[in-house]
């Protein structure tokens, strides 16, 4: 790792050239190697890379996305290195804690008989590749191996860091790893059999001491997960019924109706994931029973239509609107297209995903794709026409569509010319086509565009809308750009664009959206007043039915002996402390809070 404490002295060795060599081995980590001539031409080494300002970089020539990336590049080499955190001390007490957490557990299929006609030592090789594969496809996704066990691999998601889809995470995760396990390299074929399963366990060190500690969980998840590993096709993810829940219709499943299972009481649903789906918004795909009614943002909902009012006359508006992760930006934002169907408009839907920052215009890409009415199916013939027909509404040139195509990475088949681009003009040049589409489309009808959670966005993405930012004020055009507080847009202060910030909703609007999503089913009193104790319900209700249905029947049932206090994915510990006056109400509303928060908005 860099750091400008070595590097700031290399800059000033007599003995030359070593500078220049090594921020030219900066720039090509960050693959931007072509701008080391003109960093060695104007002299800058590591001694004034962090005086460097987006002006400066700008003035070099660096487009928009560039500057951003390697702005916060010199902030990452200007942070010290942190010393290794202090070891805490031994402690004799139980610390497990109760959580929810999706389970995975992977098993490769035929290694009984592999082992009988391989020879040990490559077998070994074949087991050790499978196993160093699936650890590497599961971290990527945020997952946590918790163990190997011989030719299967048990892995944690929401333990011990817990992220908010960690249920569509490990989905993912599944998927991807079939896929990698069937293409490795080995002596032999392999395929590999995945079950998930979501739901409440207790963790913590409760197996062994010492340096033979182990790090387990305890709860009904882990085994339902290997049984319905068990019932997995070659090469197939199946999933529980609590994790098709948290994951909505953001993947292709096949139902495989109620299965017995062994050690499991009753029949258990599951389904077969098959492919991420080609659903337009990860909004309406956590949400597809239909969502509740708005509460507590007509006035953020009135902003927005006035500013659709001024970009149909002519004045395009840019909306920037932030808030907390389920706050209720995606939910804003679909109110306002319900608002608006009616009215003739052409709507231009951008997402960008937690999965995809490094993928060059992805939210762009998807946008067209899901225009022209691809299927996965589709010949690349098909997907063409299709193209075709799409760019026929707004006039594109023969040009411009040559251009779209290879960002779609189509074959061509000869009905569009041949570019000879390098590829800083092939990306010029493709960014330039896009943001002539948009103003063509303006033309015809108002042009209602998101580009939603932009903190995920990559920087050509970001390029992009910087230039539609540009030629808004010109176009019958409004862009709304939602994100996180952690992203930093730099258009602020544009006379054409609004920054709106959506804070907690106040106690009124929670008491009523709690009421309308639960039909007004009575709730303990102590419960609603926990919920607001515990940290503000404006940032956990997010018109969740299934949630408020789910706690209120837990409520009735009292099911648990050792509820859990769960806040935003954070775990209390297992058992109250004696004395502390802690209120059962109290604990299911902790309930309550983190239901709300499976799924962010």
């Amino acid at each position: 790792m860099f750091t400008f404490t070595g590097l700031a002295n290399l800059a000033a060795d007599p003995r030359g050239g070593i500078a220049v060599r090594e921020i030219a081995e900066w720039l090509e980590k960050l693959g931007m190697s072509e701008y080391a001539k003109c960093f060695a031409e104007n002299r800058i080494d590591f001694s004034v890379l962090p005086e460097l300002t987006d002006q400066h970089l700008k003035d070099l020539g660096l487009p928009l996305g560039d500057r951003l990336k390697m702005l916060r590049a010199i902030r990452e080499l200007s942070s010290p290195v942190s010393p290794p955190p202090p070891q805490p001390e031994q402690r004799s007490q139980d610390t497990a804690e109760r959580r929810q957490v999706t389970v995975m557990f992977s098993d490769l299929v035929g290694s009984t008989a592999l082992s009988t006609r391989m020879d040990p030592e490559d077998l070994r090789e074949v087991i050790s590749a499978y196993q160093k594969c699936v650890a590497e496809t599961v971290q990527r996704f945020g997952g946590f191996v918790a163990k190997y066990m011989g030719d299967g691999v048990l892995v944690y998601f929401g333990y011990p860091q817990a992220h908010e889809n960690d249920a569509e995470r490990a989905v993912r995760a599944g998927l991807e790893m079939t896929m990698a396990v069937t293409n490795l390299k080995t002596h032999a074929a392999l395929q590999t059999r995945v079950g998930i399963a979501t739901g409440l366990v207790v963790v913590g060190d409760l197996i062994g001491s010492g340096a033979s500690q182990e790090q387990a969980i305890v709860g009904e998840t882990p085994n339902l997960a290997a049984r319905l590993q068990g019932i997995a096709e070659p090469n197939s993810v199946v999933i529980a019924e609590s994790t098709r829940k948290l994951v909505g219709n953001l993947f292709e499943l096949e139902d495989l109706v109620a299965k017995t299972l062994k050690g499991v009481e009753g029949p258990v649903r599951a389904w077969a994931a098959q492919r991420p789906s080609s659903v337009e918004s990860r909004f309406e795909a956590l949400h597809a029973s239909g969502v509740t009614e708005l509460v507590g943002r007509e006035e953020e909902l009135e902003l927005l239509l006035r500013r659709w009012s001024k970009a149909k006359s002519g004045q395009g508006q840019v909306v920037l609107l932030s808030g907390e992760p389920g706050i209720g930006k995606s939910r804003l934002t679909a109110a306002l297209l319900e608002q608006v169907a009616a009215e003739p408009h052409t709507r231009l839907r951008n997402f960008c995903s937690p999965q995809h920052t490094d993928s060059s215009l992805y939210p762009t890409i998807g946008q067209i794709e899901r225009a022209a009415g691809f299927r996965q199916d589709d010949t690349s013939e098909a997907k063409l026409d299709k193209l075709d027909r799409l760019l026929a509404q707004s006039s594109t040139s023969p040009h411009d569509a040559a251009l779209l195509v290879e960002m779609l990475s189509l074959p061509s088949d000869g009905r569009y010319p041949v570019l000879e681009l390098t590829p800083q003009q092939r990306r010029q040049k493709t960014l330039e086509a896009l943001v002539v589409q948009v103003a063509a489309l303006a033309r015809q009808n108002p042009v209602l565009m998101i580009f939603e959670d932009a903190h995920w966005a990559d920087p050509t993405s970001l390029e992009l809308f910087g230039r539609i930012v540009d030629k808004i004020p010109s176009l019958c055009a409004l862009l709304i750009v939602t994100y996180r507080p952690e992203f930093d847009p730099p258009w602020i202060g544009r006379p054409d664009v609004t920054a709106l910030t959506l804070n907690r909703l106040g106690e009124r609007e929670v008491v009523a959206m709690i009421d309308r999503v639960s039909g007004n089913k009575a709730l303990p009193e102590s419960i609603r007043q926990n919920i607001n104790d515990e940290g503000g319900i404006g940032s956990c209700c997010r018109g969740r039915r299934r949630a408020i249905h789910r706690c209120h029947s837990a409520i009735r049932n009292r099911c648990s002996s050792k509820p859990a206090r769960f806040v935003n994915g954070a775990a209390r510990p297992a058992r109250p402390r004696q004395g502390d006056g802690t209120d059962r109400g109290g604990d299911w509303a902790g309930v309550l809070a983190y239901t709300f928060d499976s799924g962010r908005a």
